[in-house]
């Protein structure tokens, strides 16, 4: 009896059939391929992760470096005006306070006047210089008279010399006499020939004053007013006596501040001082800081952060170390993908850094990330 010829249902039946079949043999050879391969294999100390193993998507190896980095030394300081920024406002004659145009903290600008005075020395002042005026004039008629007389041929040479000689005193004693009305102030501010203007010598703030209406000036020398130009000052920071070797001028530094406790002010060491302060033992260090707001005050608190290099020493990521008991291990590769647990001794944490002071060297290479993994 011929038997019939399959339909083509029947055949797409045996064909899924047997592939269901091999897929499911396929499957279950992959699983107990997995389930043969370790995630690393231990031999003693050495830690070994096969090719096949996961573990190695997920560690992170990096070869050890040399590297020179800074250390921050933290130190307290104060804001400080610059002693060559700071001026002591005097009057150049005695005399008689007038009026005062400013006040402590009024912030002035060069060639501002401060106040009037009234000075009879300043009278004295202006008349020398009147009478310089007036012989000055005398001596040029008369210069300019002998001079024609003599092209004329009626005076002598000496004659000529004489007026030319009167002439070159008069100017000099005119000039001197401008000059001396000139450092008083003079045409600085409207008034009277007698009345004497204290003007600003610079841009700055007023930051003590003795000068009141109607106040008597004996002592020229006796400073009125304290005018300080705080557009740059300085931050001194109070070093110890066993870290000032450390600071050299150029340096980085960061300045925060108890009055501005968000913000960080980055500027470089200006000087050092050359001598120790003997009751602190510590010595001033300088940081210049641009204040074009005026938002540094004198005599603020702050800390100074200073940058100092250290010498070249093995760094390691924070990440790559492990503990184990009291002691700090990394993992080192030996060969490739086989590792071995060391120790090693650490000094201090820089940011995200650590300082090894033993138990690496250059060029190593160590596992920064996913070592706990392999430990055991």
């Amino acid at each position: 009896m011929k038997s019939l010829p399959s339909s083509p249902i029947t055949l797409i039946g045996a064909a899924l059939t047997l592939g269901l079949s091999l897929t499911a043999c396929s499957h279950s050879h992959d699983a107990a391929t997995a389930a043969q391969t370790p995630m690393l294999v231990r031999d003693h100390d050495k830690v070994t992760i096969p090719a096949d193993s996961p573990l190695r998507q997920r560690l992170q190896i990096a070869t050890v470096a040399d590297q020179a980095t800074a250390q921050a030394i933290t130190v307290p300081a104060i804001i400080e005006a610059q002693p060559n920024r700071t001026i002591q406002v005097m009057a150049p004659l005695a005399g008689h306070v007038l009026k005062v145009n400013v006040q402590v903290g009024d912030h002035v600008r060069k060639g501002q006047v401060l106040a009037l005075l009234a000075s009879g020395d300043m009278d004295q002042a202006y008349a020398d210089a009147a009478k310089a005026g007036d012989a000055l004039s005398l001596a040029r008629k008369t210069l300019d008279r002998t001079q024609g007389v003599q092209q004329a041929g009626g005076a002598a040479t000496k004659d000529l010399e004489a007026a030319q000689s009167a002439y070159n005193q008069a100017l000099a004693e005119n000039q001197r006499a401008q000059a001396r009305l000139a450092s008083l102030g003079a045409g600085k501010a409207a008034g009277t020939a007698g009345t004497l203007p204290l003007v600003s010598p610079i841009n700055g703030v007023i930051t003590s004053s003795t000068a009141a209406p109607g106040s008597n000036i004996t002592d020229p020398t006796a400073p009125l007013m304290t005018l300080v130009d705080t557009s740059e000052v300085w931050v001194t920071a109070n070093v110890p006596e066993d870290q000032v070797g450390l600071i050299q001028p150029g340096q980085q530094a960061s300045i925060t501040l108890q009055a501005y406790p968000d913000e960080t002010l980055q500027g470089k060491v200006s000087s050092v001082d050359a001598i120790l302060q003997a009751d602190s033992r510590r010595s001033k260090v300088r940081i210049a800081l641009a204040n074009p707001d005026d938002r540094l005050k004198p005599n603020m608190f702050a800390n100074a952060s200073i940058q100092v290099p250290q010498p070249s020493q093995i760094t390691v990521p924070q990440s790559a170390l492990l503990m184990n008991n009291d002691s700090v291990f990394v993992f080192v590769e030996t060969a490739p993908w086989t590792f071995v647990r060391r120790a090693i001794d650490i000094s201090y944490d820089d940011q995200d850094n650590t300082r090894v002071q033993s138990g690496l060297k250059a060029g190593e290479r160590v596992i920064v990330s996913g070592g706990v993994l392999l430990n055991d």
